[in-house]
């Protein structure tokens, strides 16, 4: 009877909010650690399905919430799966697992205080109620953590959803879904909602498709082929071997331990290189490309060099065509030998930010042989820049790398690998030196291994490909595996979201982000666009001519 004077007692708790049902659904019919089993009455769930409230009218159903009392906390738990008594029709078995639980405040009978993991079990007949609006709310009403808004969780109206963005940022993040389900959105609305919370942060995002450039005109800088110069002796020599040596098998060494050498020579030619005691062929001093081929012509007319002279001649070669190629001028350009290593990581880090806290790289434009390598420099910066800043005061950077199964691929052979090796370090190590890494991807099952498992919040959304919903599962922690059963049902802009940027797993409809602030993502209107004719002799004169001039 006590437990029924609670639910009382809770219901005479807000009577302007919602009436709550006094009556108990049903009973906890087996305890076994996280996951259990209810019985539940059909008539019950009926009855409950026509109420004005959301959360009570969903009560019981997979994907929604109920409560039971042990002691003096109300424990919380999600349902997964529904069957059929076989003894009896009226009844309902029901698999639930634990979220949580919270204390009950004695005057009102709110959930309040409200925690992850549980200290008590349930007993085999404790008596289960539903959860309405209003316990969604104390649930999930964000605690004093600085956290952002992102939307509404589901069922509910008017009950926000939190990500707290600490927690978040510290054990890195990844958001999935497949194509169309509006991720490019939702990527855009949680970095704009970190930007307003943070406009002095220091966030890096490469963009593969130039979509975000439109989304952070306001509050990010936009950089591509045209303004981001990107100077070409930032490589390390792994970087320097995929971008310059272009033989394979045993060849291939033989190359790279030629370039090792002529490389370090012509970094050593720098005034520079005199002031620092150990220079190495990966010390990020600039060089010129005309003495990096002036040595290799120079070693190559050696007599005592132990090989023939086409290593060398397919080194020059394929350097002597990148300083050529107008393509590659963004890195390779004769006009970056200049040290400019400060302002370039001043401008890509916002350092100091400016209210302008994100820099947009987009890399739609580059050459696809160079863009793997770009990528890796610009990841390998982000680390190496928070490895050696250690002492001084931290200033915490955001990776966010869009169409992240590019870089990080399952496969271990292929070129790439510098920056999928980069990426990798970041996922493992990059928390200790405040460097997060957010990732975003429709194909999680071509991730490298153990990559996603790094990343302590997951966002997923819709997610149609069996393999990816699989690996998925296998990567959230154990309470969140009722709402996985989910993510193939989920609407556009829908997202199931578990782990440390929430306070329990969560199923959020997203917010609507204003018509400015939205990535330039959306699929065309083919009936619409079909309909419509003239100027086309225009448009193929204006396309051809920045075809041929690449962008220029």
């Amino acid at each position: 009877m006590t437990q029924m004077h609670g639910a009382d007692h809770f219901a005479g708790a807000q009577p302007h909010v919602f009436q709550a049902p006094v009556d108990a659904m049903g009973m906890v019919f087996q305890i076994a650690g996280s996951s259990s089993q209810l019985i539940i009455e059909a008539a019950r769930i009926a009855s409950l399905a026509h109420d004005p409230d959301p959360s009570l009218a969903m009560a019981g159903q997979v994907g929604s919430q109920v409560k039971m009392r042990v002691g003096p906390v109300w424990l919380i738990a999600s349902v997964r799966a529904m069957a059929m008594d076989r003894q009896d029709s009226n009844s309902i078995i029901v698999d639930i697992d634990f979220l949580g639980e919270g204390d009950e405040e004695k005057l009102t009978g709110r959930i309040y205080r409200f925690r992850r993991g549980v200290t008590r079990y349930p007993t085999p007949g404790t008596e289960v109620y539903p959860v309405s609006s209003a316990d969604m709310q104390q649930i999930y009403s964000a605690d004093d953590r600085p956290h952002v808004q992102i939307g509404t969780v589901y069922p509910t109206s008017d009950t926000r959803a939190a990500l707290y963005v600490d927690s978040m940022l510290g054990k890195h993040f990844a958001l999935l879904g497949s194509t169309g389900t509006g991720k490019s959105t939702s990527a855009a609305l949680i970095l704009h909602r970190i930007c307003d919370l943070s406009p002095q942060g220091h966030i890096v995002m490469i963009d593969p498709h130039g979509e975000y450039g439109a989304a952070f005109q306001q509050n990010g800088a936009v950089y591509d082929v045209n303004n981001l110069a990107l100077p070409y002796w930032l490589m390390n020599f792994e970087e320097h071997c995929e971008v310059f040596v272009t033989s394979e098998g045993s060849e291939r060494t033989v190359d790279c331990d030629i370039l090792a050498k002529c490389l370090l020579a012509a970094r050593s030619k720098n005034r520079l290189a005199e002031s620092i005691g150990r220079l190495t062929v990966d010390s990020p001093v600039p060089y010129m490309l005309s003495d990096l081929t002036n040595i290799l012509q120079n070693e190559m007319g050696k007599l005592d060099k132990g090989t023939g002279s086409l290593p060398y001649m397919r080194l020059k070669t394929k350097i002597d065509e990148i300083r050529s190629d107008p393509r590659y001028s963004f890195m390779f350009s004769g006009m970056l030998v200049a040290d400019s290593m400060q302002e370039f990581l001043a401008k890509i880090f916002r350092l100091p930010s400016g209210g302008k806290p994100i820099s947009i790289i987009d890399v739609s434009s580059m050459p696809s042989d160079i863009t793997s390598v770009v990528v890796s420099v610009l990841s390998r910066l982000v680390f190496d820049y928070a490895l050696w800043a250690r002492d001084e005061p931290q200033r915490p950077i955001l990776l966010v790398c869009e169409e992240a199964h590019r870089y990080i691929p399952s496969s271990t052979s292929g070129s790439g690998q510098a920056v999928r090796r980069i990426l990798e370090r970041i996922a493992k190590e990059g928390r200790k030196y405040g460097v997060s890494l957010g990732l975003i991807t429709q194909r999680p099952s071509d991730l490298a291994e153990g990559v996603l498992s790094q990343c302590g919040t997951i966002i997923s959304m819709r997610l149609n490909n069996d393999r990816d919903q699989a690996f998925v599962k296998a990567a959230m922690p154990e309470g969140a595996r009722g709402f996985l059963d989910s993510i193939p049902a989920l609407r556009n802009r829908e997202a199931i979201i578990c782990g440390e940027g929430v306070a329990v797993p969560i199923r959020v409809a997203l917010d609507n982000l204003e018509e400015a602030r939205r990535p330039a993502s959306g699929d065309p209107s083919f009936t619409e666009l079909w309909r419509q004719s003239g100027g086309e002799a225009e448009i193929l004169a204006r396309t051809i001519t920045r075809w041929r001039s690449q962008g220029r």
